[in-house]
């Protein structure tokens, strides 16, 4: 049995917080062509995550909030926002799942978010994902600034 539990999480936040991209998974299954992914997603605010979807292998994807708060975003083709919702326990609003091939994306609002995931495998990283052209790249200078706007555009303050 796998214990989700504090000894398992404190050292992912503490890991998370250190690396340069300020996230870090811990994955459950034990190989990648498992037919079901499931993974911790440790995440601070300064991360952030390019917009994709799963389009060549058609996956689902499902978030599910264990501490903290994160803003899940599906997008249109044109990168416009179209759908949205706050992970947060506190006011029972705890996961969502994004359809097969829709775009989206998750930004941590909150020191410490870590969000349980699972989704559809095998997975192969040469067909996994397909990234969003409209948002920037990861590493590029611009992706806080992508953030923030969309943060501003939808109000949402992060801690």
């Amino acid at each position: 049995m796998i214990h989700i539990d504090h000894d398992l999480i404190l050292p992912l936040i503490t890991k998370a917080k250190e690396l340069p991209r300020k996230r870090i998974n811990n994955n459950f299954h034990k190989v990648m062509s498992d037919p079901f992914q499931r993974m911790l997603n440790c995440m601070e605010p300064e991360t952030y995550c390019q917009p994709h979807r799963h389009i060549i292998a058609m996956k689902r994807e499902v978030f599910l909030i264990l501490e903290g708060r994160a803003l899940v975003l599906e997008f249109d083709d044109e990168g416009r926002i179209v759908d949205t919702i706050i992970l947060d326990r506190s006011k029972c609003n705890f996961g969502a799942e994004i359809p097969a091939g829709k775009w989206h994306t998750v930004i941590a609002l909150e020191k410490s978010t870590v969000i349980f995931e699972c989704k559809d495998g095998p997975y192969d990283p040469a067909t996994d994902k397909e990234f969003a052209t409209w948002a920037p790249a990861e590493r590029d200078e611009n992706c806080p600034a992508y953030n923030a706007g969309i943060l501003n555009k939808l109000n949402i303050i992060q801690e």
